[in-house]
């Protein structure tokens, strides 16, 4: 799977909390030679406001979140850093 490919599958699954704000950045560069780096694993973050988090405590959002990109962990992602806005 190619970087492009990574963001545009992780971007669709993310959309079925029907965010109001979404913004998905690949930091991947910022840990080069790092040893989750390795074999091209990424490291990305997340920026995202739903209405689906409104009640729920932070671990709660994040759960939602990686619920819906578990199977990429920890290859092709290796590290989700996530901010609720």
């Amino acid at each position: 799977m190619t970087k492009e490919e990574l963001l545009e599958q992780v971007t669709q699954r993310l959309q079925t909390l029907n965010p109001s704000y979404f913004d998905l950045i690949d930091e991947s560069h910022l840990h080069a030679g790092h040893a989750g780096a390795r074999g091209g694993a990424s490291h990305l973050r997340v920026i995202i406001a739903s209405d689906q988090f409104n009640g729920l405590n932070t671990l709660a959002k994040h759960r939602l979140i990686y619920q819906q990109v578990q199977d990429l962990m920890p290859h092709p992602i290796h590290a989700l850093a996530i901010e609720i806005v």
